[in-house]
């Protein structure tokens, strides 16, 4: 569905991405894994097409990101980013229905606003739905601004949809990143929606994610299966921690780490 060929960014003399190739299918969460400064939510980023790469090509469906009119690009992608704050005093309702206008032609329509409705509820935030957005506490907007993402490529026609969510879980509570990233993942089976989402929990992406990208200083150090990716060696070297894994009697894997000795 999405695929970036050898993209290069480079800023003040340091790269920050460095010859990166990878893709993602509908159906399918992929998670972007990597310590901090990797290069993972500038790769969002690009493949978003909020940054331009030195070099390198990003193409949805086989179709160069610089042919789409962003209009257009607006109604097949959205993107979750890490600051959800915002100062004007819209309610969380009208929050999300921002995610709406790119469906809009010239005003909103009482279906644009029954998806806002179902989006809230989705993200466990339709009781925030008339508070002003700024009052809200940062897990609440994070999940506010989920709803909006939601919205904004919510289910209901033929057209394959990229969600993308730059650290979604930063914010919310255990429950809360839970029933992000299963609805996130419910959406790509359901909907054969492709989700790209960048995590720095080791074991959330083990468990929603079906594939991970490991990033080590902006270059891509692994690129598999959590079972193939998440391995005491490959953690060594990319983290420098100590790691155990084991899979759990329900299949699940479950990584424990440690300083290195």
């Amino acid at each position: 569905m999405i695929y970036a060929s050898k993209i290069s960014v480079s800023r003040g003399g340091r790269a920050l991405l460095d010859d990166v190739s990878l893709s993602a299918r509908a159906g399918e969460v992929l998670a972007i894994l990597g310590p901090n400064g990797a290069g993972k939510s500038t790769l969002l980023k690009v493949m978003a097409g909020e940054f331009i790469p030195d070099s390198g090509d990003v193409a949805i469906e086989g179709r160069p990101l610089g042919n789409w009119i962003p209009l257009e690009l607006a109604r097949v992608r959205a993107v979750m980013r890490q600051d959800t704050h915002l100062e004007f005093a819209f309610s969380a309702r009208e929050v999300v229905m921002m995610g709406r206008y790119p469906h809009c032609q010239r005003h909103t329509t009482a279906h644009d606003w029954d998806i806002v409705d179902q989006a809230l509820q989705a993200a466990d935030a339709a009781h925030l739905a008339k508070r002003p957005y700024p009052r809200l506490s940062g897990g609440e907007m994070a999940r506010v601004q989920f709803a909006r993402a939601l919205a904004q490529v919510w289910p209901g026609d033929t057209q394959q949809r990229l969600l993308f969510l730059d650290e979604p879980t930063a914010a919310l509570d255990i429950t809360h990143q839970h029933s992000l990233l299963k609805m996130a993942r419910d959406l790509t089976r359901a909907h054969r929606f492709a989700v790209i989402a960048v995590l720095h929990d080791l074991n959330l992406a083990a468990r929603y994610a079906d594939r991970i990208v490991l990033l080590d200083q902006g270059r891509l150090a692994a690129c598999g299966t959590p079972a193939e990716v998440l391995t005491p060696d490959q953690l060594m070297a990319t983290y420098h921690v100590a790691a155990e894994c084991h899979t759990t009697p329900n299949g699940e894997l479950w990584v424990h780490t440690r300083a290195a000795a």
